[in-house]
C-alpha cells in the first residue's frame, strides 16, 4: 500500500518538476552541444555539420581568451571582497547591536534590483555624480568618469558587483552565525580564548557550511556576469572590460557565428563546473559539527 502511495506521490509532486528540469535544462544543453558541431548562423534553417572546426576557431580566438582571463581576474576580486565583507558585516549584525534588523534589510536591498537597472544607475553615478564631486572638490580620483579608463572601469565593475552581491551573502552568513552554539562560545571564553583565536579555531570551522554556499554562489554568479557588464560598460572602453559571457553573446548573436559562440559557451560552462565543483568538494571537507 505504501509503495502504491509512494508512486502516486512521485507522479503528483516530483514528475512535474522533473519534466520541467529536463525540458528547460537538459534538452537545451544537449541541443547546444549539437550546435557546436554545426555552422549555424542563428537565423537560417541550414545546419551543416562541421565537426570540431568551431572548437578550432575558439582556440584561435584571442579575444575570447583575453575576455576569459579578465573574467578570472574579476572573479578573484569579487569572490574575495564579497565574502570577506559579508562575513565581517554579518558578524557585527549578530552581536546584538541596535537596529541590526534594519541594517540586514538595508544591505539586502541592492540584491533585489535587476542587474540591467543597477548598471544604468551606477553608470549615472560614475559618469555624472562622481565627476561633479571631482569638479567641486578637485579630487583627481573623480575628475573624469571611471568608465572612460580601462583600469577604473574594471574597478567600477568590481565595486558594483560587490555592492549587489554582498547583501545576499550577508543573510546567509547571518543565518550561520545565529546557528552557532552559545555554550561552545561561552566555554571558549571561559578557557581564556581571545577573539582572534575563537574566530580562527572555532567560528570559521563551524561556519564552513555557510562559507561553502557563499563561495559557490559568488563564484558561479561572477563567472556568468553579463547584465551588469552590458549596462554599466558594454565592454568599453575599447573592449577592455568585455567579460567572457558578453563575448559569447556577441559572437553568437551579433557576429552570427552561433556554432563558435556555443562552443565558447560550452568551454566556459566546463571551466565553471570544474572550479565550482572543486571549491564545494574542498570546502565541504573542512566542515565540522558543533
Amino acid at each position: 500500500m505504501r509503495g502504491k502511495n509512494g508512486g502516486k506521490d512521485f507522479l503528483v509532486f516530483a514528475l512535474p518538476g522533473l519534466f520541467c528540469f529536463v525540458a528547460v535544462v537538459i534538452v537545451p544543453f544537449i541541443y547546444g552541444v549539437y550546435l557546436t558541431l554545426t555552422d549555424w548562423d542563428g537565423v537560417s534553417q541550414d545546419k551543416n555539420f562541421v565537426g570540431l572546426q568551431n572548437f578550432a576557431a575558439v582556440i584561435r580566438d584571442k579575444q575570447f581568451w583575453s575576455s576569459l582571463l579578465l573574467t578570472f581576474k574579476y572573479v578573484i576580486f569579487v569572490v574575495i571582497i564579497v565574502n570577506v565583507l559579508a562575513f565581517g558585516i554579518a558578524y557585527l549584525l549578530t552581536r546584538g547591536m541596535k537596529g541590526q534588523n534594519f541594517f540586514r534589510a538595508g544591505f539586502f536591498t541592492p540584491n533585489l534590483i535587476g542587474g540591467i537597472v543597477l548598471g544604468y544607475i551606477w553608470q549615472f553615478v560614475f559618469s555624472r555624480v562622481f565627476v561633479s564631486v571631482g569638479e567641486v572638490t578637485g579630487w583627481g580620483l573623480f575628475e573624469v568618469s571611471w568608465l572612460s579608463k580601462p583600469n577604473m572601469a574594471f574597478a567600477a565593475l568590481v565595486l558594483v558587483s560587490v555592492w549587489q552581491l554582498s547583501g545576499y551573502m550577508i543573510l546567509i552568513y547571518v543565518a550561520g552565525f545565529m546557528g552557532l552554539s552559545d555554550d561552545v562560545m561561552e566555554a571558549a571564553s571561559i578557557d581564556g580564548a581571545s577573539g582572534f583565536v575563537k574566530l580562527k579555531n572555532m567560528i570559521i570551522p563551524l561556519m564552513m557550511s555557510s562559507i561553502t554556499i557563499c563561495l559557490f554562489l559568488t563564484l558561479s554568479r561572477a563567472f556568468m556576469v553579463y547584465d551588469v557588464n552590458l549596462s554599466l560598460t558594454a565592454g568599453a572602453p575599447y573592449g577592455t572590460t568585455e567579460m567572457a559571457a558578453m563575448h559569447v553573446y556577441e559572437k553568437a548573436f551579433t557576429s552570427r557565428q552561433f556554432g563558435v559562440g556555443q562552443a565558447e559557451a560550452l568551454i566556459l560552462f566546463i571551466i565553471v563546473a570544474i572550479i565550482s565543483g572543486a571549491q564545494v568538494y574542498f570546502t565541504k571537507r573542512q566542515e565540522v559539527d558543533a
